[in-house]
């Protein structure tokens, strides 16, 4: 999923970038209205734009870019008067994030815009982040690549976070008819596989925890 960046600010727009792409987002980047209008396509799901630009309004910028398809956007400001808020959301702003602020709740905000707009679902347990229906996988914003069993063990526990599935869940979920004929160790062998590709030390695991006894679990209860 790709967000457009507009903000002049240069040190800001890297660190927005870094943040968004650690979170597992691909982003385009630009610093005026200019550039923008230049690099912004039609890939972008969502951008953030500044309101006050070196060469133009932000808000004007996004009617133009909004004339080409609609388009989520957050407005990035650090005007704080009313009708600014009201300029931005009367042109079909999605959201308004006052500077200075936390890239955590900027995030956050950006996950709730997306699933209003029906953006793409997204998992997610600490550094961990996987796209269902892109069928990716992002560990600190590093692509992981994973076998298809791989990756629907690890979908099935990211969708079940904070429940112990027991090997005969994983069968069933995972193998489905065909777990009837693997062996008994198929499970914990690919457990193996996918915690030396997710895991910062396979050998003290930190998202797949097994729970002695009963199975494995992802997140806390």
């Amino acid at each position: 999923m790709k967000i457009g960046i507009i903000e002049d600010d240069r040190l800001l727009n890297q660190a927005i970038a870094l943040a968004l792409r650690k979170a597992g987002y691909e982003t385009v980047c630009a610093h005026t209205r200019r550039e923008a209008l230049a690099l912004m396509g039609n890939e972008e799901e969502l951008i953030l734009l500044d309101i006050g630009l070196p060469d133009g309004n932000g808000i004007s910028l996004y009617q133009e870019l909004g004339g080409r398809r609609e388009i989520p956007a957050i407005f990035l400001t650090a005007r704080d008067e009313e009708r600014d808020m009201l300029a931005a959301f009367d042109t079909g702003a999605d959201d308004y994030v006052v500077k200075p602020f936390s890239m955590k709740v900027l995030l956050k905000r950006i996950e709730a815009v997306l699933k209003r707009n029906g953006g793409t679902e997204r998992l997610s347990y600490r550094e961990l982040i996987l796209y269902p229906a892109r069928k990716q996988v992002f560990m600190a914003g590093q692509e992981i690549r994973l076998t298809a069993k791989e990756y629907q063990l690890l979908e099935y526990l990211m969708k079940n976070q904070g429940q112990v599935l027991t090997k005969e869940n994983i069968l069933e979920q995972v193998w489905g008819l065909d777990g009837q004929f693997v062996v008994d160790n198929t499970v914990s062998v690919t457990i193996n596989r996918l915690r030396k590709k997710i895991e910062p030390d396979a050998g003290q695991p930190a998202y797949i925890k097994n729970v002695f006894g009963l199975g494995y679990r992802i997140g806390d209860r």
